[in-house]
């Protein structure tokens, strides 16, 4: 999110595609559901949406694994909030995360934005819970438009890298314990062109924030070696700061596509899910785009109930696409 929050607002109109502009929630697949719920409920305060035990034939269906893989799952979410809810999936047998042994700019779903309130105190409850920060102290910024922030990283469960934004001027529904959350998923891509077009074009979300950010400061806060740079852009709707899309394309060091793992039953970041209103005229356009996509048929999950279809960004993110059932409704999708 520094990246991000480091750049310029732009007034680019994004495409009317019906689809809401804030993911609705990001699938992460864990090890042990316990430990999970011991830091986004316990410790953050997330509300409790839906939980289940045993097998899930609506979930196991668009993964083409049986429902008896599935062990348990939770529902979480800000309280209040209809967007960047966190479906918890913890598998039979567990497999390695995602991000195991990732570099920093491998190609890979990276970074969890978590805001929060008072980030002094966050730092050292969290500390006191047993976990670790990448560095021993807050990073205290003021971007080129004015913006005031503090940020950590955290290293969260499963290889999942979880950062700590207070936004100093900004007004936010949180949790009693400090906590509001997910803002943005950061994705790491090799062709940041293309997966704006997709992104603008395609799925219609708009650019809130865009920078090109290079130099030996950015070198030594990232790690990246000299000469590097880093293409910047993040995506959602202006009135909601949580459900967003940040991407970023490191220029001049080449990563490992790592996309590939994010299917059953790795551990991590698996899919964001957004909900469209109407899901024939979204595959039409994916249809006129030239972009293909799957028929996951009319589903039922923890986190909605309805028609589903995947596609995939050119950097390989993997979103799913739901239109909601309605009561007397015809959800059903033509066959792709």
């Amino acid at each position: 999110m520094l990246c991000a929050l480091l750049t310029m607002s732009t007034d680019t109109q994004a495409a009317d595609t019906n689809l809401n502009p804030s993911w609705t929630s990001i699938t992460l697949s864990v090890s042990d559901l316990d430990q999970a719920m011991a830091l986004w409920s316990g410790i953050f305060g997330f509300e409790i949406r839906a939980q289940k035990e045993g097998p899930d034939e609506g979930l196991a269906s668009g993964w083409s694994i049986s429902a008896g893989e599935i062990h348990r799952q939770a529902l979480l979410a800000t309280p209040g909030a209809d967007s960047g809810m966190v479906h918890f999936v913890e598998f039979d047998q567990p497999g390695p995360a995602v991000r195991d042994g990732a570099q920093v700019f491998d190609l890979v779903p990276k970074n969890l934005d978590i805001y929060v309130r008072d980030i002094a105190a966050r730092i050292k409850e969290l500390k006191a819970a047993g976990w670790v920060f990448n560095t021993q102290s807050f990073s205290d910024v003021t971007a080129p438009d004015g913006t005031r922030f503090h940020e950590i990283h955290m290293r969260g469960h499963d290889g999942i890298n979880i950062v700590l934004l207070e936004l100093l001027d900004t007004e936010m529904n949180f949790t009693e314990q400090g906590y509001a959350g997910v803002g943005p998923l950061i994705t790491i891509v090799d062709d940041a062109g293309k997966e704006r077009d997709f992104v603008s074009g395609v799925l219609g979300l708009s650019m809130l924030h865009d920078n090109l950010l290079s130099g030996p400061e950015i070198e030594k806060m990232i790690g990246l070696p000299q000469g590097s740079a880093l293409d910047v852009s993040i995506w959602g709707s202006a009135d909601n700061p949580l459900g967003e899309m940040e991407v970023i394309d490191y220029r001049g060091v080449e990563g490992n596509d790592l996309y590939a793992r994010t299917v059953p039953k790795f551990t991590g970041a698996l899919h964001l899910t957004y909900e469209v209103a109407r899901l024939e005229e979204f595959t039409s356009r994916l249809d006129r785009a030239g972009i293909s996509w799957t028929d996951l048929g009319q589903r039922s999950t923890l986190s909605a109930s309805g028609s589903f279809i995947r596609v995939l960004s050119p950097g390989g993110l993997r979103i799913e696409v739901v239109q909601k059932r309605l009561p007397g409704q015809d959800t059903s999708v033509p066959g792709n």
